[in-house]
């Protein structure tokens, strides 16, 4: 089982939530946007969330300020959390904006609202699991979601349930965290999100 679960650490790495996050919004097809659009705005949302952190990795590993992509170092975590920050602006204000999609324009924002914790954390040398933060994001948007368009998607809840604790225990098995940390990772990810509710329930 050891051997397994690093896996999921890889599976829901953090740079792969907000991608996820847009094309489960998409499968339920909630909004009046074409094809077309659609695959536009996740292929900006991939690039952004995705390509671009990946490639400030590879060139922060350049220049030795990073050793892997799980920044397990506080000090490694400073420049990419940032950098996420300032992207997820950037996608919120000329991509996804709240005229356009409000319950993913919301969903980044929060997003964005816990990133800039999880950077107060590192700032205060407290670490925090940013897997935990992803999954929180992820679930409580879900749970928005269901109750926003009155959708029974249960199953997608247990299913991300289950999900989060593989990968919790992952972060365990792998040394990366410990429980306190995951807690807080999972608050920080979840706050942002619940409190957004008010402004699109």
């Amino acid at each position: 089982m050891k051997k397994i679960l690093p896996f999921f650490s890889y599976l829901f790495h953090p740079l792969f939530i907000p991608a996820l996050a847009v094309i489960f919004f998409f499968y339920l097809d909630l909004n009046f946007l074409v094809a077309a659009e659609k695959y536009l705005i996740l292929i900006q949302v991939v690039i952004i969330t995705i390509l671009i952190p990946i490639s400030f990795f590879f060139l922060l590993r350049s220049m030795r300020k990073i050793d892997t992509m799980m920044a397990h170092d506080l000090k490694q975590r400073k420049a990419p959390l940032l950098m996420h920050v300032i992207l997820i602006c950037i996608l919120i204000r000329q991509s996804i904006t709240f005229d356009m999609i409000p319950e993913l324009y919301y969903f980044f924002l929060a997003i964005m609202i816990s990133t800039l914790g999880a950077l107060i954390f590192v700032l205060f040398k407290v670490k925090i699991s940013l897997h935990m933060m992803g999954m929180a994001g992820f679930l409580f948007f879900v749970i928005g979601l269901g109750v926003h368009n009155a959708t029974n998607i249960s199953n997608v809840l247990a299913f991300w349930l289950v999900m989060t604790g593989f990968t919790a225990s992952s972060r365990l098995a792998m040394h990366a965290h410990n429980v306190k940390e995951l807690g807080l990772g999972f608050f920080a990810g979840m706050a942002p999100q619940i409190i957004l509710w008010y402004f699109w329930l």
